[in-house]
């Protein structure tokens, strides 16, 4: 039982964790695989921006697929800022090298966000009014969230067990989301 630590470059309950260091100050190890978690959030984002949308203007699937896409960006930026200027700003300015491979990592948020935004825009293309544009966005998004959780799960090397649950967690979530939409009724 040592008290040695691996590097990681999880920041701590605190946040305070460089993204470019360890705890113990050493460099972090690189990544080597994508992370989907933030697609799991993305995707959840898109769904809830669906629901949330409610009366658009003159131009509504424009107005839906920009209003998605701007915001899957905008939550980008922000976990981008959170993971660099945190409280580890005071102890060391983040490099270009350690911005630029936060931001592709954060990147999955806006990436959930094109499949829920393309179904938007081919709705007319499958004979769907604006309100039935909407729902296939959201099942495209709630499904994207599943995948995007079985994806995760599957990277962090979980059991088939696990995977499943991710998925089931996932999809309550998404039908709450969806149960939203039929309770708030636009």
């Amino acid at each position: 039982m040592g008290d040695a630590q691996a590097p990681s470059s999880a920041p701590d309950a605190g946040g305070s964790a460089d993204p470019g260091t360890g705890a113990d100050g050493t460099p972090a190890p690189r990544r080597t695989h994508a992370d989907y978690t933030g697609g799991v959030y993305g995707s959840m984002l898109a769904a809830s921006v669906i629901v949330g949308a409610g009366t658009l203007g003159s131009f509504p699937r424009l107005e839906l697929v920009l209003l998605l896409l701007l915001t899957g960006v905008v939550f980008w930026i922000a976990h981008v800022h959170a993971h660099l200027f945190g409280a580890r700003l005071a102890q060391r300015p983040p490099d270009l090298a350690v911005v630029r491979r936060v931001c592709r990592e954060e990147w999955t948020i806006v990436k959930a966000a094109v499949p829920p935004a393309v179904a938007v825009g081919v709705g007319p293309v499958l004979g769907l009014d604006v309100q039935g544009g909407q729902w296939l966005a959201l099942s495209v998004a709630v499904t994207g969230q599943v995948g995007w959780s079985v994806a995760a799960a599957r990277q962090a090397g979980a059991p088939g067990r696990l995977l499943v649950l991710s998925a089931l967690v996932n999809l309550v979530l998404g039908l709450i989301i969806l149960a939203s939409k039929l309770w708030l009724k636009h």
